[in-house]
């Protein structure tokens, strides 16, 4: 039987071939930046994602412990967090247009003012004791999420085709020193001003948003054709391709057991009685988990495919919440956050590369767009419910009901994998 992956990338070939005339690939030889300016655009990139992952760990590693201290109910604890998420998933389409008008650079730029205004707001909402104005700090801290996550697909336009899941893991890759610098901002900062707890955080999150923009105004895209903003198969089609509904499901349900996870386990902790720093440890070996396999995730999918790289993303999931049922000990608030990190990473990444053979480039950023909105719609949803179940029922259960989706998505890769589909 046909590796669904690969008949679905021939099926996505042929109807591309109808596309594509040697005028559409000139186009595509002027547009592409030359070798120099794409290796210091993905290294620019790198660097912006590595600056930019601080704003959101600082806003999981916060969101949920100034919630607690601020909503008027407990049930609303986590609500900063799901509002982070509402701002990804609102925001993404905005900046797709943004970049599909005026190129991807203005996007960026755009999403970093927001990270300005994240970091402003929630310091302020610390000196007035703010429960409101602190979610809608997290909802600006969204939109620059969704931004900073299109990064990835803009390093891969900037290569050659067999070279996309390197260029793509390459930037993800950034995310590494996130993981270092974004906790510790958190340890370093948050008892510095000790009548307003996390206020200096929340200030230095502003100041490395305005260095983030720093470096991507040297970012050189080039802004859309005349054939980019025009032309395409339509949506409808699109998203009936095999390839497609594999890469938004498998993307949707590895980020938003993430998130779903990730959200409750810091209040989670605290909760158990560990210490912040406990939990901003936790959160950090969580963010290096997630991206420090980059380096190497683009080389996987290359060999393995990206569907056997995304089953094994979501097996890594389903150890991570395994372990957290066997205990609460911190090591095992540690270890599923570790395990968690890697099923995101190899689920996130390989959903990814699997989005780039579904588009011409007339189509990528609309579609790239509305599969980032599924993913955050989606994840929206899941950490809504994150907080409520952690507040109603507890850990364990939040670890249970994460297995639904779970087996539900492996089933359906497996089902994918072991026959081949009609293309759409």
């Amino acid at each position: 039987m046909e590796d669904p992956e690969r008949a679905g990338k021939n099926n996505v070939d042929h109807e591309k071939s109808g596309m594509e005339s040697s005028n559409s690939s000139t186009v595509e030889l002027i547009t592409k930046p030359d070798g120099r300016t794409a290796r210091g655009n993905i290294w620019r990139l790198a660097i912006a994602q590595a600056l930019a992952g601080a704003n959101s760990v600082v806003a999981y590693a916060t969101g949920a412990i100034m919630g607690n201290n601020l909503a008027p109910s407990p049930v609303l604890a986590t609500l900063p967090l799901s509002i982070f998420v509402v701002g990804m998933a609102l925001c993404i389409l905005p900046a797709g247009v943004v970049a599909g008008r005026f190129g991807r650079r203005a996007a960026f730029l755009a999403g970093a003012g927001a990270g300005v205004i994240a970091g402003l707001l929630a310091m302020y909402a610390t000196f007035v004791d703010s429960f409101w104005l602190f979610c809608v700090s997290t909802f600006f801290g969204g939109a620059y999420a969704a931004v900073v996550l299109s990064f990835r697909f803009a390093a891969a336009d900037a290569v050659a085709p067999e070279r996309k899941a390197q260029a793509l893991s390459m930037v993800m890759a950034g995310g590494v020193a996130a993981g270092v610098v974004g906790p510790q901002l958190v340890t370093w900062t948050m008892d510095l001003w000790p009548q307003h707890l996390f206020a200096v955080t929340f200030l230095a999150q502003a100041a490395v948003a305005v260095v983030s923009a720093m470096v991507l105004f040297g970012v050189d895209l080039p802004k859309p054709s005349a054939t980019e903003l025009g032309g395409g198969r339509p949506l409808s089609r699109i998203v009936r391709q095999p390839q497609f509904i594999v890469a938004a499901t498998c993307g949707a349900i590895s980020y938003t057991l993430m998130n779903f996870l990730m959200t409750a386990a810091p209040l989670a902790m605290h909760l158990h009685g560990h210490s912040q720093a406990s939990s901003n440890l936790g959160l950090q070996w969580h963010v290096i988990a997630m991206f420090a396999p980059s380096f190497f995730t683009g080389n996987l999918i290359a060999r393995f495919g990206a569907v056997r790289v995304m089953a094994a993303g979501l097996l890594l999931i389903g150890a991570s919440a395994g372990i957290g049922l066997d205990g609460t000990d911190v090591a095992h608030f540690w270890w599923t956050l570790i395990l968690l990190g890697l099923g995101w990473n190899f689920g996130f990444l390989g959903a990814s590369a699997l989005v780039l053979e579904c588009h011409t480039p007339a189509e990528k950023t609309r579609v790239q767009s509305l599969n980032d909105f599924i993913v955050f719609g989606l994840m929206a949803l899941g950490s809504f419910l994150s907080g409520g179940i952690l507040s109603a029922y507890g850990w364990d259960v939040v670890l249970w009901v994460s297995f639904v989706p779970l087996i539900f998505t492996i089933f359906a890769l497996a089902l994918l994998q072991s026959r081949r589909l009609p293309a759409g």
